[in-house]
This record gives structure tokens, sequence and C-alpha cells, in this order.
């Protein structure tokens, strides 16, 4: 039987702030302390997986809405959506096997409903405001900011781990 989908908690920050630096920094850190990690990125680029002239991405290319590409290591389901609207997290974080993880990371999905950590830098030159709303849990930033919410050094990625791990446990 599968499990619910873990605990979703979004990395929400401008472009250039490092959110992918930092996630590939955290994700060590998270699994090292035993939580198993899911992710969802956003990304606003046409993007493709699959290479052109691979049999999967020919298949692909003619017509299958799904294409599942499999080897002994690992494997990756690629569906067309051409006819949706937009994109729904929570239906994404249900095609993620549940029995396998124990917290999803989301890099981008900025607006949506879910709990993040902001991260914030001054010389990306845009609004502190701009990264926070309610569902902020904690700022992670390189200098202080004009805020109550727990304030974290965006470049002590051992002290965010550690605060990812304590709201963890307080999600079961």
């Amino acid at each position: 039987m599968s499990k619910p989908v873990p605990p979703l908690l979004g990395i929400a920050a401008y472009s250039g702030t490092g959110k992918t630096t930092l996630l590939k920094q955290l994700i060590p850190l998270l699994r090292q302390r035993g939580i198993r990690v899911g992710l969802i990125k956003h990304t606003h680029h046409n993007m493709d997986v699959d290479t052109p002239g691979k049999d999967s991405y020919e298949l692909r290319k003619a017509g299958a809405d799904q294409t599942l590409v499999a080897s002994d290591k690992r494997w990756a389901l690629m569906t067309e959506t051409p006819d949706n609207p937009s994109l729904d997290l929570q239906y994404l974080a249900s095609r993620l096997d549940a029995n396998n993880i124990d917290l999803v990371l989301v890099e981008g999905f900025k607006h949506e409903p879910i709990n993040k950590i902001a991260l914030y830098r001054a010389a990306v030159g845009k609004p502190f405001s701009g990264v926070i709303d309610k569902h902020v849990i904690a700022l992670a930033s390189d200098e202080p900011a004009p805020t109550d919410l727990p304030q974290l050094d965006i470049n002590q990625p051992y002290h965010i781990a550690d605060f990812i791990c304590s709201w963890l446990k307080s999600q079961s």
C-alpha cells in the first residue's frame, strides 16, 4: 500500500540567488541525517530530458503520450502535457514514490501554498518583500533582514539542514 505524499518544502527565491547551489549542498546533508529526499524542480524553459537521435526520443516524438525509459540503475517517465493549462504541484508530488522518500523539496513554484524557506541576497537587487509570503517558515540570507521569521545563514547549509530536520519532525 502506498503512503501519502510526504511533506513538501519549497525553496523560493529570485533567479540568481542560489537555489540550485543550496539544494546541491542540502540534499547530501539531509541524506546523512537519514532523510530520503525527493525533488520537484520547476523550469520556465521548454526542457527535454531525452536525447535527440535515441530510440526513446524518436518514439516519444512519434506521438507517444507517455514514455518510460528504464535501465537497471534508474528509470524516467516523460509525459506530454500540451493541453494542460498549468502545472499542478500536488499532482506532480503524487507521482513520486512516497514509499521511498521522507521529504519533497520543491525548487520554484514560489506562489504555491506550501511551506517554504525563502532565500534572499541583497546583491541580486530585488526587493526583500518579494520573497516573503504567509507560507514562508524561515529566511536564509547573507545578511540580517527585517522579519520576525527564523533567520538562517544562506552560507551555512549545515544549519539549514538542521532547521529542515526539526521542521520535518514537527510535521509527523
